[in-house]
């Protein structure tokens, strides 16, 4: 597939809706700690989910459509406001489809953002698929748009930072003292 340049994947947020992430190796390192008990712990990165929240205030809709069921990803977009969390399911694409019918909104739509090979049919199906610098390779080669930064890294919070230039808004305007 083509690649956007920058501009060009600035510009295409003008259109866009709904913004879809994967967890695992896109808003965390692709890392997770478990203790003896099974706990288990991710490290989230705080500007993404800053930027999470600047983006919703803005108007644009977030779904996290995650193949892991996760409590710790629970508790972070429970933290974040984000209301639609979709877990545990290897079918990313049927995920999305409550959400994209509720918000009566096309495939055309939405971006989606991935780094693993269960996020090919997904972003074969939206309008703006990115994967994150990291990702696998089969992803790469689908999607518009590969980030400069690693997920876990950034990743997110880049993507929305194109977002925000691209409708023309000042995050900062979004900050709520």
């Amino acid at each position: 597939m083509a690649r956007l340049t920058r501009q060009e994947f600035v510009e295409k947020w003008k259109d866009i809706k709904l913004l879809a992430l994967d967890v695992d190796g896109v808003m965390t390192d692709d890392g997770i700690f478990f203790g003896p008990d099974g706990f288990e712990m991710k490290k989230f990165n705080i500007s993404d989910g800053f930027f999470i929240v600047l983006a919703m205030r803005a108007g644009l809709e977030i779904a996290i459509v995650s193949g892991r069921r996760s409590p710790a990803t629970e508790t972070r977009m429970k933290d974040l406001g984000v209301k639609h969390v979709f877990q545990g399911y290897h079918h990313k694409s049927k995920m999305l489809e409550p959400i994209r019918q509720e918000l009566n909104i096309d495939h055309s739509l939405i971006a989606f953002v991935g780094n693993e090979l269960l996020d090919i049919e997904l972003a074969k199906m939206v309008g703006l698929p990115i994967a994150v610098a990291d990702a696998s390779q089969e992803l790469i080669d689908v999607v518009s748009y590969v980030t400069e930064k690693r997920g876990g890294d950034g990743a997110v919070r880049e993507i929305l930072e194109c977002y925000f230039e691209g409708n023309n808004l000042d995050p900062k305007s979004f900050i709520v003292g």
